[in-house]
């Protein structure tokens, strides 16, 4: 039942669920604390058990309610099943830790370059007096005051190559 029981309780519901409630912005808070271990273990394909080994491990880390008893989040669900799928794979429980840690920090650095482009973004948008250059007569370059533009020359420049006369 292991192999094929995890991979049922995969594929059914709480997929949807998931995606559900991220896409159209109803349902649940997927980091809302919704579910006793054994709802979340019925969602995940898993034992109670095995979550509770999981919470020790540091692999899943649900929320407590004031009387201790674990509530997991839509987002912990999904984690579980991610770690099914890892462990059915072949990957021992350390090298799986290891993973979600790298994609935790991946997906912490993806918010932060998206807050600081939109930042930048902003910044620049808002900034008055956008630089703008052209070149000079020379072939310098020279910084323009925005809303400017520079004289065109109509004289005619005649061109000679070296040792031509």
């Amino acid at each position: 039942m292991n192999a094929s029981g995890s991979a049922g309780g995969r594929g059914s519901a709480g997929g949807r669920g998931a995606a559900g409630a991220g896409r159209d912005g109803r349902g649940i808070d997927p980091d809302a604390p919704a579910f006793a271990i054994a709802v979340a273990a019925e969602l995940a394909g898993m034992h109670p058990q095995t979550l509770r080994q999981y919470d020790r491990l540091g692999l899943v880390s649900p929320r407590r309610t004031a009387g201790q008893s674990r509530r997991y989040s839509m987002r912990d669900v999904v984690q579980l099943r991610e770690i099914a799928r890892l462990s059915a794979e072949g990957l021992n429980l350390e090298g799986i830790r290891r993973i979600l840690e790298l994609e935790n920090q991946v997906a912490a650095l993806a918010a932060r370059v998206r807050e600081l482009e939109s930042a930048l973004a902003d910044e620049l948008l808002n900034r008055p007096g956008r630089r703008v250059f052209a070149a000079g007569a020379e072939g310098e370059v020279v910084r323009l005051p925005t809303g400017t533009r520079i004289k065109k020359s109509n004289s005619v420049v005649v061109w000679r190559p070296f040792g031509s006369r």
